[in-house]
């Protein structure tokens, strides 16, 4: 059976939010573990996985791989640990991300940083079909995956990040493009955000990657709640 290329992501586009040389990395949501397996010099590789035929791919390439969501394996996990911790396109499908980001702290050490992506819901074709077409189309993957829980903009992104306690180091757009392609609706979707932007005098740019990738790293003092 193949198995699907969502759990086989290498994601080249989040090495850039890496820092260097972490020791010990945890990725949440690791999928068959090609992502953190390629990051060279780290002494310790653990990953978490819900999917069983993903994480036993990823078990033959980490050092420790834990089956389960986050919130059910986190007691298997060493406290103020990890230097790196990744959630590479996870925290849109949880039920409470805002818990995740604040439980999560516990098991980063002093010094290291949480790095992860989300879909970019003020994406201009996006925005376009729900005010032009009246359309909120879910679909398999993309920024409307079905299976998406929570949906966010650069700002509230930052929001949820600072207000769980971090210090946002780097939060910037990517994987996305303002040109016309060769839908039915790809023209007019192109002139929207053209006019969008020019309106606005740049200020809309935010509405042209289709996600947003971060690199941040823990307070002093952690959050209430």
């Amino acid at each position: 059976m193949t198995r699907p290329a969502y759990y086989q992501q290498q994601r080249h586009d989040m090495r850039a939010y890496l820092p260097e040389n972490p020791r010990r990395v945890l990725e949440i949501g690791c999928g068959e573990g090609a992502f953190i397996a390629g990051i060279e010099g780290a002494a310790e590789k653990w990953g978490i996985e819900p999917n069983p035929a993903a994480a036993q791919v990823a078990a033959g390439r980490l050092d420790r791989v834990l089956t389960g969501r986050f919130d059910a394996v986190a007691d298997q996990l060493p406290k103020q640990y990890f230097d790196l911790v990744v959630c590479n396109d996870v925290i849109e499908h949880m039920e409470d991300h805002d818990r995740f980001l604040r439980d999560i702290r516990a098991y980063i050490a002093e010094g290291g940083v949480l790095v992860g992506s989300v879909p970019n819901m003020r994406n201009y074709k996006v925005l376009f079909d729900l005010l032009f077409l009246g359309d909120w189309r879910y679909q398999d993957s993309g920024i409307m995956d079905r299976t998406h829980l929570r949906f966010f903009t650069k700002a509230s992104l930052q929001r949820s990040i600072t207000g769980a306690g971090y210090r946002v180091e780097v939060l910037r757009g990517m994987n996305g493009s303002l040109s016309p392609g060769r839908t039915k609706w790809a023209w007019p979707r192109f002139l929207f955000g053209c006019i969008w932007i020019a309106v606005t005098l740049g200020g809309a740019r935010d509405i042209i990657p289709d996600q947003f990738g971060f690199l941040a790293s823990p307070g002093l003092t952690p959050p209430s709640g």
